[in-house]
């Protein structure tokens, strides 16, 4: 590695996988294009040989590629065990914010964009898919599911591997699945679409924590708390937008297939951009690559790690290890002095995906049987998300201005005020739409205020060792709870409305008074000094 420019730990196997993937990508197009008379209807064909090595080569590349992420085995020892590092994190802490800290917010909002992108674009494939292999829309129903059990199990797996690879290596191994997968839009059997879905998922779940996690340790301190809050809104929107947009141009000329299809050009933008996506200074000292970090903080000081000394040992990196022996390992964060804080975050997390995988993919029938007809239970619902919208700003504000902890609990025990305003109107027989537009507007208000924070406030509240991990383990509760959303919904729990208001407000009550008693404030608070605070 260059100690300015960090690259790759195998650079011929990593640029060797990437043209392995991209070669098993392009090996399914000419059977693709013999189909544009038809369409691109693919359906029931046979794979030609060409598909078949292609199927082969884009594993092969992932496997070629993370070999060439991975670090020594060495390396990787030394990141099991926390240590005091002497660097002046603190300097480039308080610094302004310059040249580099936006090229890097840049490029991740555009890497958080691709990865919301990808799960979006299922609803849009959805309706041609169901078509062309002439299935029904609740056997269609399954990619979504496959998706959405992807993103768990890729939100702890990423987790994991961002604490031992490193942040910056576990976003472009996810990017390199993304581009694997858009196979996808070539295979001629549903079957394949769902395994494919999967690994879609897994990647797009992996990258949502690292990203975060890279954000909070790069960005200064004064201004961590507002751009991460706002990283996740923007990206998020964008995402959407890009999923609809693209929809929209290429869907009616070259089929859903063409959705899948750009999972390559989108991947491969990520990569291309991976010289602008520096690995956290943090992450190499905890591996022991001093010189590499300290090159890092350089281009990150604005000139101030110059005038430091050379070495400063006025603040610790961490807690002692005689406190606490660190390893990763997610038994670290479910016991000690973590562990009341990840079981509330872990909590918020799930009532978020049953609020937001059930009880609002099911509000628009239960609005109905309140009195309101199909065609304005649509339209108020509409209304009530272009009012919630400015509410971003709102979340960024309180987060930034008032506080972290606080503004988690508040959102969550508005979410929980919102379920419950719908019990009372549906016991109560108060068939309004000014009060049902109102208590939809403050439900999409308060669970986005929920996730908008939830995913920043792990990634600041945990030790550099297990960031990454906990991180994930937050991401992958909030889609856990959709898969049991989803479950609960096809169980029939969301057609007795009051029920499921209750039972599902039950979850964000617990983990708002959880958090309430356990968490610490973060705002204004470097990393070292939060994990002093946990400490005592």
């Amino acid at each position: 590695m260059r100690s300015r420019d960090i690259t790759f730990h195998h650079p011929a196997a990593f640029w060797l996988g990437c043209a392995a993937v991209v070669a098993g990508v392009l090996a399914h197009l000419p059977m693709l294009a013999m189909a544009a008379p038809m369409h691109y209807h693919l359906a029931g064909m046979p794979m030609d040989n060409a598909m078949l090595v292609g199927m082969a080569l884009v594993p092969l590349g992932v496997l070629l590629a993370g070999y060439g992420l991975m670090p020594r085995m060495e390396q990787m020892r030394r990141t099991l065990h926390a240590r005091r590092s002497p660097l002046p994190f603190h300097i480039t802490d308080h610094v302004p914010l310059n040249r580099e800290h936006w090229k890097l917010v840049a490029v991740l909002t555009i890497a958080l964009a691709v990865d919301v992108m990808k799960p979006a674009t299922i609803g849009f494939v959805m309706p041609g898919m169901s078509a062309e292999y002439g299935i029904s829309g609740s056997a269609a129903g399954w990619l979504a599911l496959s998706a959405l059990v992807g993103t768990t199990v890729g939100s702890v797996v990423w987790g994991r591997l961002g604490d031992l690879f490193g942040r910056r290596a576990t976003i472009l191994l996810s990017a390199l699945m993304f581009m694997g997968t858009s196979i996808c839009g070539a295979m001629p059997a549903f079957g394949w679409n769902l395994v494919m879905c999967f690994m879609m998922g897994a990647a797009a779940g992996g990258m949502l924590p690292i990203t975060f996690t890279l954000m909070a340790e790069t960005i200064p301190t004064a201004h961590r708390g507002w751009l991460l809050v706002a990283l996740g809104g923007v990206g998020t929107s964008a995402g959407y937008l890009l999923a609809s947009g693209a929809a929209t141009l290429f869907e009616p000329t070259f089929s859903w297939r063409a959705l899948w299809l750009l999972n390559l050009p989108t991947g491969g933008l990520i990569v291309f951009l991976n010289r602008y996506i520096p690995e956290s200074p943090r992450f190499l000292a905890l591996a022991g690559l001093e010189d590499q970090a300290r090159a890092v903080l350089q281009r990150f000081s604005g000139g101030a790690l110059a005038a430091d000394p050379p070495v400063m040992h006025d603040r610790p990196e961490a807690a002692p290890a005689t406190k606490e022996p660190a390893r990763i390992g997610l038994r670290r964060l479910l016991r000690g002095r973590h562990a009341h804080i990840t079981w509330g975050l872990a909590m918020c997390a799930v009532g978020w995906g049953l609020v937001n995988f059930g009880f609002l993919l099911w509000l628009p029938a239960n609005l109905v049987k309140l009195g309101i007809d199909a065609h304005a239970s649509s339209a108020l619902l509409a209304r009530s998300a272009i009012l919630a919208l400015p509410g971003i700003g709102i979340v960024v504000w309180f987060y930034q201005r008032w506080s972290s902890i606080r503004t988690l609990v508040l959102f969550a025990g508005m979410a929980t005020g919102a379920l419950l305003f719908f019990f009372v109107i549906d016991l109560a027989d108060l068939r309004s739409p000014t009060l049902t537009m109102l208590g939809t507007v403050a439900l999409l208000l308060s669970i986005s205020g929920v996730i908008a924070t939830l995913i920043p406030y792990a990634a600041e509240i945990y030790p550099v060792h297990l960031r990454s991990s906990g991180a994930g383990l937050i991401a992958a509760c909030s889609k856990f709870g959709g898969i049991l959303g989803a479950g609960l919904g096809v169980a029939g729990l969301f057609d007795h409305f009051m029920l499921s208001a209750v039972l599902i407000a039950l979850p964000l009550a617990a983990a708002g008074w959880m958090l309430a008693r356990s968490g610490i404030e973060t705002r204004g608070h470097d990393l070292e000094t939060i994990q002093e605070v946990l400490s005592r």
